[in-house]
C-alpha cells in the first residue's frame, strides 16, 4: 500500500476516490514512566518516554489507516494527516486521516 501526506502520487493517476479513511490509537505509559515524566518536567529537556509511547502510537494508527483502505479496496491513501489529543493525563490519542484511491494500473 502507497500511502503519502501529499495529494498526488508521482508517476501514478488516481482513477477513483474511495472514500475517507482513518486509524487511531489512545496509548498511555505505566504510572513509573510517569513519575520519572513528572522530575524530568521540573528540570526540562525531552521526555524520552512519552516520545516513545507517541512514536508506538503514530505507527499503530498508521498500520490501522492502512488497513481500513485496503479493506476498502484502496490501492494507495494520500493526503494522510495527523491529529492528537490529550484524553487524560499521561494518555493520549493519535489518529491518523486521507483519502483512500485506486490507481491506474502501470
Amino acid at each position: 500500500m502507497i500511502y503519502t501526506t501529499t495529494e498526488t502520487i508521482p508517476g501514478r493517476d488516481i482513477i477513483d476516490i474511495v472514500g475517507i479513511v482513518t486509524g487511531n490509537v489512545v496509548q498511555s505509559k505505566h504510572v513509573g514512566r510517569d513519575i520519572m515524566a513528572g522530575l524530568k518536567s521540573i528540570v526540562g529537556g525531552e521526555i524520552r518516554g512519552y516520545t516513545e509511547m507517541l512514536n508506538e502510537a503514530r505507527d499503530v494508527a498508521i498500520e490501522r489507516l492502512v488497513a481500513s483502505a485496503a479493506e476498502k479496496g484502496a490501492d494507495a491513501i494520500v493526503g494522510i494527516r495527523f491529529t492528537t489529543s490529550a484524553i487524560m493525563d499521561g494518555c493520549s490519542e493519535i489518529m491518523a486521516f486521507g483519502t483512500a484511491v485506486k490507481l491506474a494500473a502501470d
